[in-house]
């Protein structure tokens, strides 16, 4: 049972700071959206919110991991065609959600990242785990490794930046753009 409230604290705090943002998320908004007591928050997290926000950064940069990895697996013998994937599947939970489901990372990134050190790390290392993964991937397509590196960088950087103007503008347009430019260059990479 004590695993199961920390993890739905974390859940709560992901999915808020994702729609709202870390300040305009409040500690007893987080407990009670987690179905927790209030006194839970503090025992597992003693270190209030900012370290619940960093804790909660990693659980949902995990699970976002395991969701591109899922989408890659499907996938395998066709990045190019994996990296689409995870685009249209991102737009689509973009305007499902009715353009408040964008990046958890990102929002709280944006956010915060130059007033809170333990979460600008925590976001620092989830993208950096998930450039880890995306050049993995090409390179086991055939691309040189360090030109994998580099196009990880450009593949995540395009891809977080299409979320926030799709968001922003509340249309998919710039996913769907992005998508096609980024496989484009994935696509000549390969040939």
């Amino acid at each position: 049972m004590t695993r199961d409230t920390r993890t739905r604290l974390l859940e709560a705090s992901a999915q808020l700071f994702r729609e709202q943002g870390y300040a305009g998320t409040g500690l007893k908004q987080i407990t009670a959206a987690g179905e927790a007591p209030w006194g839970s928050l503090y025992h597992f997290f003693p270190g209030g919110k900012e370290q619940l926000g960093a804790e909660a950064v990693r659980h949902s940069g995990d699970r976002y991991l395991r969701l591109f990895d899922l989408v890659f697996e499907r996938t395998e013998q066709d990045v190019v065609q994996s990296v689409r994937d995870f685009f249209a599947l991102s737009a689509d939970a973009l305007r499902k959600s009715d353009w408040s489901d964008g990046c958890p990372i990102a929002t709280v990134a944006l956010e915060a990242a130059s007033t809170s050190e333990p979460l600008r790390h925590a976001c620092a290392e989830v993208f950096a785990s998930w450039e880890v993964s995306v050049a993995r991937r090409l390179a086991g397509a055939g691309i040189p490794e360090a030109r994998a590196r580099d196009l990880a960088t450009f593949v995540l950087s395009a891809f977080e930046g299409a979320l926030v103007l799709g968001r922003a503008a509340h249309e998919l347009r710039p996913l769907e753009v992005t998508a096609e430019v980024v496989a484009g260059t994935l696509r000549a990479e390969l040939a």
